[in-house]
């Protein structure tokens, strides 16, 4: 038999399972992984949903009798204080504002639930789909194994790809329940409670209008603190200075509120002439650089941080160093830390390099530089 043959045989079902293999691997892997997580998930929300639904009857109860105190003291005005009065709306208003923040997150929990039951049903089926097609492919795979040693080299390069849009989702959901966590402690909760004072603005307009003044400038002062923080988040989502002045003065102002915000002290330097980039190569080195300071808050126990960034026509560079404990590199990537595969991914999508040089004791600097190209 012509083994020229039956090379062709073989290179044209390797170029058969190099096309399909992503979806194949794609399916097998994030289908049972998924449905674990969807399982436990589940689980978690479930118990958060019976938990929030006793606290939201429990506070239902407070709330009747809060607003039958304050009843029998707005009816019995005569008889009872300033301080009382003010005291009995006050704390109408604190559980009238817990309970208005507790019945939106049951109502949010029992929509995840919803959701993910959903989502545990599909998973089911498209892990069942996933197992035939993965033995699908063991099957060809074991016939073919003499002649597909470089296919293995392949697979691990998927799984690596694979790897990185995990942590390229799990960085997302993690940011969005962040902004989530954010919105929800600070502006949602400022809001409610602006409405309740300027309902109470009403009454003092009714009963006591020479404390009108003093509670609107206070409501004012609340207000403009509310907008601040409206303002910082909108910041962390897309630092306008990055589109208006560009890189350097939007990495002076997060290292400014980096370091106000936690204590670390920050130095941002740079060498070469200041200048603008496209905007994906600016995002990339703002949001490695973002990245870095996470890790340094989170992990590093740092006292100080210098960011070098050095600009030039042909490339653009950042240095990212910290005094802070170190650790040790390959353990770092072993198990499972999505952030420096995350900012190796950013690199990479425009053809850059990162390195991270590290050890127990000895601090971390992270290099990045990223080469600008033509067109």
């Amino acid at each position: 038999m012509d083994t020229s043959l039956l090379d062709k045989i073989i290179k044209e079902t390797i170029d058969h399972i190099e096309k399909s293999k992503e979806q194949i691997f794609d399916i097998a892997e994030n289908a049972r992984q998924e449905c674990k997580r969807v399982e436990q998930e589940l689980q978690q929300v479930k118990n958060l949903t019976t938990t929030v639904i006793e606290q939201v009857d429990e506070l239902e109860v407070e709330d009747k009798n809060a607003r039958q105190r304050l009843m029998i003291v707005s009816r019995n005005i005569k008889c009872y204080g300033e301080e009382d009065i003010k005291r009995a709306y006050e704390e109408a208003n604190n559980i009238q504002i817990k309970l208005i923040l507790l019945r939106e997150k049951e109502k949010q929990l029992r929509q995840r639930r919803d959701e993910l039951e959903i989502r545990h049903r599909d998973l089911v089926k498209t892990a069942e789909k996933a197992e035939k097609l993965v033995s699908q492919v063991g099957v060809a795979m074991n016939y073919l194994a003499s002649n597909l040693e470089n296919i293995w080299i392949e697979v691990d390069k998927l799984q690596l790809q694979q790897q990185y849009g995990v942590a390229v989702i799990k960085a997302q959901e993690e940011e969005r329940r962040r902004i989530a966590r954010g919105m929800h402690d600070g502006p949602a909760q400022s809001l409610a409670n602006i409405v309740l004072r300027a309902e109470y603005c009403q009454k003092l307009q009714e009963k006591k209008p020479e404390l009108l003044t003093e509670e609107l400038i206070s409501l004012q002062e609340y207000a403009r603190e509310t907008l601040d923080d409206v303002r910082k988040i909108i910041f962390d989502l897309r630092p306008m200075d990055l589109d208006d002045l560009g890189l350097f003065p939007a990495i002076r102002r997060y290292a400014a509120d980096f370091e106000t915000k936690y204590g670390i002290k920050v130095e941002v330097l740079s060498r070469g002439q200041p200048r603008r980039y496209f905007q994906a190569l600016e995002v990339t080195i703002f949001r490695i650089i973002q990245e870095a300071l996470n890790n340094v808050q989170k992990h590093s126990e740092a006292q100080n941080v210098r960011i070098i960034i050095e600009f030039s026509p042909l490339a653009l560079s950042a240095r990212i160093i910290d005094d802070g404990k170190g650790f040790d590199l390959k353990n770092g990537f072993e198990i499972g830390h999505f952030g420096l595969r995350g900012m190796q991914e950013w690199a990479q999508i425009l053809q850059g390099t990162l390195q991270i040089k590290t050890k127990p004791s000895h601090g971390t600097t992270v290099s990045v530089r990223i080469p600008i190209h033509e067109g």
